[in-house]
């Protein structure tokens, strides 16, 4: 896999006779560079998500992927291009893991054929990576959260994808397999947007951070910039307070609520 140059630009997005939900958001982002999008709940973040995993049209803007529009491509070949991981995980897929992951290389085929020797070797290795080799012939449905949220990064791998967008993806994952996850995206060869709650690890995974308000881009640009103390106050209601860690050097936030909200 290798990472594709994405550009959004002047993106919104609403339902028919209501208004926008999503308005004037735009951005560039490099090959195989992280982009964080962060806001608090209904800024707009899955909906972002949706425009550029082509689940919505937009209404306003486009989405580029090497400089070609990506509802212009056929459907096969966007989903060669872009992956995505989902908050919600379906539970009554009769499928067992290696054949949920398995799916992933549904836009590689051709026609109806099947599966063959190197589909195989990628579902494996896929499986292996994420720890579910154990599990390869359990049913989906008989998981936990974690180990469905697993599952489906998993099938999203094995897409082979270029630009690859996760929704939480640390979302019911037990601490280790959340360690376990945020480093195998850091090794990963692609272009990545990923929606976060956690400011702090917006600070440790991306290069980028947007952040919403209500539909509409207030910041972009590195965390250290992106992330400042208005900015988190203004996006979450917070008083924010960023401090840096010795040795790491790494950033951390501390929140409480405004005095004016408290009892």
């Amino acid at each position: 896999m290798s990472g594709a140059s994405l550009c959004a630009s002047d993106l919104g997005w609403g339902p028919r006779r209501g208004p926008a939900i999503l308005r004037d958001v735009s951005f560039v982002l490099p090959a195989g560079k992280t982009l964080g999008v962060v806001g608090a709940n209904g800024a707009g973040k899955s909906t972002l998500l949706r425009l550029l995993y082509r689940f919505y049209r937009p209404t306003a803007g486009t989405v580029q992927i090497d400089g070609r529009d990506l509802w212009r491509m056929p459907p096969r070949e966007a989903a060669r291009r872009v992956a995505a991981v989902l908050q919600e995980q379906p539970t009554d897929f009769a499928l067992t893991v290696s054949e949920i992951a398995g799916l992933g290389r549904l836009p590689h085929r051709q026609g109806l054929s099947s599966a063959g020797f190197r589909d195989t070797q990628i579902v494996e290795a896929a499986l292996h990576r994420l720890d579910l080799a154990a599990l390869a012939r359990r049913r989906f449905g008989t998981l936990s959260g974690g180990e469905r949220q697993r599952v489906m990064v998993a099938r999203a791998l094995v897409q082979e994808p270029r630009v690859l967008i996760l929704d939480e993806p640390t979302n019911h994952l037990d601490i280790r397999h959340q360690l376990e996850v945020l480093e195998m995206l850091r090794g990963l060869d692609v272009t990545t947007v990923v929606s976060l709650h956690d400011l702090n690890l917006a600070f440790d995974l991306c290069d980028a951070v947007l952040v919403l308000v209500r539909g509409e881009m207030i910041a972009l640009g590195p965390p250290e910039t992106a992330l400042d103390a208005v900015t988190v106050a203004r996006a979450f209601s917070v008083s924010a307070w960023r401090e840096r860690l010795l040795p790491s050097g790494r950033s951390r936030f501390t929140y409480t609520l405004p005095a004016s909200d408290r009892t």
